[in-house]
């Protein structure tokens, strides 16, 4: 006698990935080459939920929070400034071309938490919902696995993306390139987009995002960077290196460094994956 039970598959994968590291600088008053202590705090929230059919058809979604708090004692109108600030949304409907590649639809929405200051300033620079951006991009996308999967990740090309882009603080318009006195500013470019995890060892892994936007007039590139350095099961130190490039307005042209940026970190603390 043989009983027979039919399951029915379980199309979806859920993951992901939480961190909560520390940093703390001193430095004394005499210090020959000056400078402040400060004391920050980074939580940081990764999210995933995919579907794969096995036949034809993948959905992928990450959701991506992460907010870092700091305070400095030459700061004398703020107790606290954030110094990370992001929730990010990150969704792509993949219908299978080839083995590796997927015609795709994706889109990209993200804001941030809380204000945004610089030391002793009571400007709001960015707030939730300024800016609040959405791109939505139709295109290809090639699904990468190197080195024996220690190299594993997505390249997405799209030649035609609609960006939106909404600030809530209508004193905010002209810094992120929207008119005077108006919300919002949609227009049209292409969109390249590169998300890839490499595990260089068991304790040493790198993830990188390269996201680039252009409308032939002006262009935004960021290129994340995150080494991870686990020292023991839950405990991990990461090194953050984030340039920037975006000439969107003529009020991020800087004298020094015209429209590029760059923003980096180290910080030690907790870190868990399932």
């Amino acid at each position: 006698t043989v009983d027979l039970v039919a399951v029915k598959p379980n199309f979806w994968t859920f993951g992901g990935d939480y961190s909560l590291q520390f940093l703390q600088n001193y430095v004394s008053d005499n210090w020959y080459k000056g400078g402040e202590s400060n004391y920050s705090m980074i939580g940081a929230i990764a999210v995933l939920a995919n579907y794969n059919d096995k036949e034809k058809v993948k959905w992928e979604n990450k959701l991506e929070m992460k907010l870092g708090m700091q305070s400095s004692q030459g700061d004398t109108l703020h107790n606290y400034k954030s110094s990370e600030d992001l929730i990010r949304l990150t969704s792509k409907l993949g219908i299978q071309a080839e083995k590796r590649w997927y015609y795709t639809l994706q889109a990209i929405a993200s804001t941030q938490f809380t204000h945004g200051y610089k030391a002793n300033d009571p400007f709001v620079y960015s707030d939730f919902m300024s800016p609040f951006t959405v791109n939505l991009s139709p295109g290809m996308d090639y699904k990468l696995s190197w080195f024996k999967n220690r190299l594993t990740g997505s390249v997405n090309i799209s030649p035609l993306a609609v960006n939106m882009k909404y600030v809530d603080r209508l004193s905010l318009s002209t810094k992120y390139g929207i008119d005077e006195g108006k919300h919002t500013l949609w227009d049209f470019g292409s969109t390249f987009t590169t998300d890839l995890v490499y595990k260089i060892s068991d304790m040493i892994k790198w993830q990188t995002r390269l996201y680039a936007y252009t409308t032939y007039k002006r262009a935004e590139v960021e290129w994340e960077n995150t080494f991870t350095f686990q020292l023991s099961k839950y405990i991990s130190t990461k090194v953050f290196v984030y340039p920037r490039f975006d000439d969107s307005s003529p009020s991020k042209k800087d004298s020094k460094y015209g429209y590029f940026q760059l923003k980096e970190y180290w910080s030690l603390g907790f870190n868990y994956s399932f």
